[in-house]
């Protein structure tokens, strides 16, 4: 039983990463993910170095904090944006500009040019940079049939995300002890253009979006937090993430103020330290294929973030340069698992008319919370000394996570529950071409209802109002008296009057005693036919009964296994 397990778990691991290089918009989308966060990271090992050079632990703290303000006010402003159109041209979009930023201040470097210019391009550079992360998150749904692929896409993301945190520092650490800064923000500036080149060749039938002729961008994001105001679950999980964020944005601090004064290791030292992080990140992306089935996501998000502090805290404790590196190690384990659970769950609880916006709201609570955290870094370092402000900031994401533990693991039982109703839904060929945010629509309005053995669950001529789904019995399709059909688990009926918006033209009867799923008719037409490929699906079907069977007419034999009514 156990080799079994295990091999289970390795095929779906493989599956979650085959599945994205066999969809090549989700193979385009993922590699202009590692693009764009290559530079990331390469970008903040340079931006750290000059800001120290420039004055020490405070200016590196500073230049934090100032560098995500603007951020953090813009990123929920602009990603009504994302949900307005496309979201692939966005992010060409946020690369482009990223990438020429980037390359102005490695010009400025180069040629000696005043610092307040390259902390104003390392502004400018990160205000469009953090509409990339919520438009993307945003558009793997679009790009996923099921909850199932939404975790792998995550997962192959996450992986990515682990690597370019270990290949943009170990690139920053080795052009700097060959070369100079101006090399490292050039390399960050290639990595952003390449992304955008990426995206320019996504295609993809994109769902419906409401027309907006005049655009209230303010408007359009507070209804991104009102949507998070409306859900304790997105409270608690985005709560949890600018707690690790603000641990973030002091590891920015601390991995230069430890590299350089307590273990002695230079400048190149800092790239070390966060590729240490990037080593563990990747090998956690690795293991956390394994957990694409568990159905435990809020669980290892509660780990994820607990790993994220615990490490630095006792980097306090034993500040040696070989323990620094392997516990250093485990923060990018965390940082997988954040990245599996964290943006999987948010996936799966926002709506998708304003998925942007609810991400962009996690974004400017990223830049808010990074920001503090390293001015916060700097200020501790100054009132405790470098190693009590690893432990006293290194434990505050430990114990937020073990305060929200159960709250997590009712989230799993909620989520596990959405995904039975999902299953059922995808039993049904006009709902198979729908993308995962709308066929969640759908499975939130869903109503049970019983039907005992020999009850008619409507009658041949009455007023379409809802379509049902057979969760568990067997129903018959009776037309002028004759059975001409028997339907069981998992098939549909009902569409014809709600999509024709003519009254019933068949009875179904409980053959069995009958557990349905209903839904309203608002619902079902709004997201069937919003979307052409479901829409497309619902009318060949419809039509194919329509020309089997008329009342009045002749009947065929009947024929199990269509949606009817």
């Amino acid at each position: 039983m156990g080799r079994l397990g295990t091999r289970s778990r390795l095929d779906q691991a493989v599956g979650a990463f085959s599945s994205n290089w066999r969809n090549a918009n989700l193979r385009r989308a993922q590699l202009s993910f590692l693009g764009a966060w290559t530079a990331e990271w390469a970008f903040t090992v340079a931006l750290g170095i000059v800001a120290y050079n420039d004055g020490a632990a405070l200016a590196l703290g500073l230049v934090g904090l100032l560098r995500m303000l603007p951020s953090a006010v813009l990123a929920p402003v602009l990603s009504p944006f994302a949900d307005r159109g496309r979201r692939e041209r966005v992010l060409v979009v946020v690369s482009v500009l990223r990438g020429a930023a980037t390359a102005v201040a490695a010009i400025v470097v180069a040629i000696s040019g005043p610092i307040a210019v390259i902390y104003a391009l390392a502004v400018l550079s990160t205000t469009p940079a953090t509409l990339f992360r919520p438009a993307h998150s945003a558009l793997l749904p679009t790009l996923c049939r099921t909850g199932h692929e939404l975790a792998s896409a995550n997962v192959v993301r996450g992986l990515l995300d682990s690597v370019a945190t270990l290949v943009g520092p170990l690139l920053a650490a080795i052009v700097l002890a060959f070369s100079d800064v101006s090399i490292v923000f050039a390399v960050a500036a290639a990595a952003s253009l390449w992304a955008a080149l990426l995206l320019f060749r996504v295609h993809y039938d994109a769902p419906p979006r409401p027309p907006a002729p005049r655009p209230d961008l303010v408007k359009e994001a507070i209804e991104g937090l009102h949507a998070v105001g409306r859900s304790r679950n997105l409270q608690l999980i985005l709560g949890l993430a600018a707690a690790q964020s603000l641990t973030r944005g002091a590891l920015t601090v601390f991995s230069v103020v430890v590299a350089i004064e307590l273990l002695g290791m230079g400048e190149s030292g800092a790239g070390a330290l966060m590729a240490a992080v990037g080593v563990g990140a990747v090998v956690g992306s690795l293991a956390a294929s394994l957990l694409v089935g568990t159905g435990r996501l809020g669980a290892w998000f509660a780990v994820g973030v607990a790993l994220w502090g615990l490490p630095i805290a006792l980097v306090g404790v034993f500040p040696q340069q070989a323990a620094a590196l392997l516990l250093l190690s485990f923060v990018g384990v965390g940082n997988a698992l954040i990245d599996l659970a964290g943006f999987t769950l948010i996936g799966r609880l926002a709506p998708d008319a304003v998925m942007a916006r609810v991400f962009g709201v996690l974004e400017s609570l990223v830049a808010i919370s990074i920001g503090v955290g390293s001015i916060l870094a700097s200020g501790v370092i100054a009132w405790i000394g470098v190693e009590a402000a690893l432990v006293v900031i290194g434990l505050v994401c430990p114990v937020l996570a073990l305060a929200s533990w159960w709250r997590l693991r009712r989230l799993d039982r909620s989520v596990d529950a959405l995904d039975l109703e999902v299953s059922l839904l995808q039993q049904v060929p006009m709902f198979q071409p729908l993308p995962l945010p709308s066929i969640e629509q759908l499975a939130r309005g869903l109503e049970p209802v019983e039907v005992a053995a020999g009850t008619p669950v409507f009658t041949q001529g009455d007023v379409g109002d809802r379509y049902y789904v057979i969760e568990r019995g067997t129903a018959d399709v009776i037309g002028d008296g004759r059975v001409v059909a028997t339907l069981g688990e998992g098939e549909g009926f009902g569409e014809i009057a709600l999509l024709r918006r003519t009254r019933r033209t068949a009875t179904v009867s409980a053959h069995t005693a009958l557990r349905l799923k209903a839904l309203a008719s608002e619902r079902f037409t709004a997201v069937v036919l919003g979307y052409a490929p479901s829409a497309q699906a619902a009318a060949t079907s419809v039509d194919r009964q329509l020309d089997r069977f008329a009342p009045g007419e002749p009947l065929d034999e009947p024929r199990p296994r269509e949606e009817r009514g």
